[in-house]
């Protein structure tokens, strides 16, 4: 486990002693793991830890859309296992289950985005021009306001930045995970609807991703070379 110090320079900069070479030994750790050490839990506080990495993360126009269920509980694991093709396991093997879900209707004249600005302790002219921002943002500038669908798409990307970081984190002290979007959406959605966990007029399942420990060694991982995919434009 790698555990930082902090401090500030002069400047008042964050400053940390992670190296970039364990930042990189960590990423390339971090593979999709499709079987789990049944032996082994992550602790609450490491679980704690991963999910207040993706609370931190960052999202567009501060509109923070996610909720992240820890699905833990066997009987509902057991109800969307029929439908959950990309979990190649056993629904009891991995240590942690995360649901992350998406907020529908972020509209820029939403009551939620307005909510979201009222929190930032923004005087009623500051909010009033953040939206008209947002609508110019949201109408003109991405075309998100076509239909619910291309607005929740746009919910939904911000919602992969915290489970980048959920993953990352996790591989920094050395717990496994994988991403899943092999599942079918409006099945899963509906039961666990169905048990009370979310409203679907709120919200709707951006994507999976179980934790835990890998108990065999996984095959590296393939990437394009960095010749492939960087291209500098000086």
């Amino acid at each position: 486990m790698i555990t930082p110090n902090i401090h500030l320079n002069l400047k008042g900069n964050a400053m940390f002693n992670i190296t970039k070479q364990q930042v990189l030994d960590a990423f390339n750790f971090r593979s999709a793991c499709r079987h789990y050490d049944t032996s082994k839990q992550i602790s609450k506080e490491d679980m704690d830890y991963i999910l207040e990495l993706g609370r931190l993360s960052p999202s567009s126009v501060g509109s923070e859309p996610w909720k992240f269920l820890v699905l833990q509980n066997p009987e509902i694991r057991s109800k969307i296992a029929p439908f959950t093709w990309g979990i190649k396991h056993p629904m009891e093997e991995m240590s942690h289950l995360v649901i992350i879900l998406t907020r529908k209707n972020v509209r820029y004249d939403s009551a939620y985005m307005r909510e979201n600005l009222v929190k930032r302790g923004l005087t009623d002219e500051q909010i009033e021009a953040a939206i008209a921002r947002y609508k110019s943002f949201q109408e003109d500038d991405m075309k998100l306001l076509e239909n619910e669908r291309t607005l929740f798409d746009w919910s939904t990307k911000q919602t992969y930045i915290a489970l980048g970081n959920m993953m990352t984190g996790a591989a920094l002290i050395g717990i496994d995970s994988c991403p899943i979007e092999g599942f079918h959406y409006d099945k899963v959605n509906q039961i666990l609807a169905d048990e009370g966990l979310f409203d679907l007029n709120e919200y709707g399942i951006s994507c999976m991703v179980t934790f835990g420990y890998r108990n065999k060694d996984i095959k590296k991982k393939s990437r394009k070379s960095t010749e492939e995919v960087i291209e500098w434009i000086e």
